[in-house]
């Protein structure tokens, strides 16, 4: 059975996370303790004794995401159970990159921690009096007539960021522009306009200056061919070299998460079992929002690790 593992993105963290696989994987606290030397940060302190709160700093939640995503999937392969590609959503890109060996290990945590800053960055540049930026997701509506709909509103800074199902998207912008939003995509039938908990407009023209920095920031830092199939965010299809690869690290800072495409690809390419490698469940809702007969599991703790293992046939 063809497998893929899948990476959450931000938003998937918890205290504590990943506490499990460490306390019963000798591969696991060899992670740790690499994640440590590379991003500067202690990653036990940081993934066990963190508060949420704490948490959502962005710099430091792209590193917890991506070690505890990554130390998934050494106990899952610990276990016999071998992905013949990967995609990651968002962040959960960088963890699909790597585990593809596109990017180093000990790259990826200082990439990431610099991601996080430089976002961050941006995002505070533009907060104003009216507001911070942010995102909210629009559920109920298509893709298609949310674009439709926000090219109406081009003025208000305020853009599609995510599609996530066919009837989940999530729009970034401006305060102003997504009180806008809110406003015109429930009076063309959006069930609910949630408000997102997260600190900025990403993935959007928006990050245009994060990007800049994160191009220049990514130079020194090699990236390989991949050795496995892994799939793009922003084009929803699979990365063919490393070039490719790192072009699209930056493009994906100001471009839609094109989820539905890369799932689709992943469904066209013969994948019939999906693995969400890391904390939370999303990925694996999104899947049968697709697909409701999808075989998609979490495999983000060892519990759930090892009923993975157990249906791996």
């Amino acid at each position: 059975m063809k497998t893929c593992f899948l990476f959450p993105g931000q938003g998937a963290q918890y205290p504590g996370m990943a506490k499990d696989l460490w306390e019963a994987s000798h591969k696991v606290k060899d992670l740790f303790k690499k994640a440590s030397d590379a991003s500067g940060m202690e990653a036990e302190k940081l993934l066990f004794e963190s508060s949420e709160e704490e948490l959502k700093a962005t710099d430091k939640t792209q590193v917890a995401i991506t070690l505890a995503s990554l130390c998934s999937s050494a106990v899952l392969k610990e276990k016999g159970v071998l992905p013949q590609g990967c995609a990651g959503f968002s962040l959960g890109e960088y963890a699909a990159l790597c585990e593809a060996g596109v990017i180093r290990l000990g790259d990826v945590f200082p990439i990431v921690k610099i991601r996080g800053a430089l976002m961050e960055k941006a995002a505070r540049s533009l907060d104003s009096q009216t507001g911070a930026p942010g995102m909210a997701a629009a559920l109920g509506i298509s893709a298609e007539k949310v674009v439709a709909i926000l090219e109406g509103l081009a003025a208000s800074s305020v853009y599609l960021s995510n599609h996530n199902s066919p009837s989940q998207v999530v729009v970034s912008g401006t305060a102003a522009g997504l009180d806008k939003a809110e406003e015109a995509l429930r009076a063309s039938g959006a069930r609910r306009f949630v408000r997102l908990s997260v600190s900025g407009p990403f993935h959007s023209p928006l990050m245009a200056d994060a990007r800049r920095e994160f191009d220049e920031a990514l130079a020194p830092f090699a990236f390989s061919n991949p050795s496995l199939p892994v799939y793009s965010n922003v084009t929803g299809r699979m990365i063919r070299t490393g070039s490719e690869a790192k072009e699209l690290c930056g493009s994906q800072l100001v471009s839609t998460v094109r989820w539905v495409a890369a799932e689709e690809a992943l469904f066209a390419d013969g994948f019939e079992r999906f693995l969400e490698a890391g904390p939370g469940t999303v990925l694996c809702g999104l899947m049968r929002a697709l697909r409701a007969d999808a075989r998609c599991e979490q495999a983000g703790t060892l519990v759930s690790i090892t009923k993975a293992t157990e249906t791996a046939g």
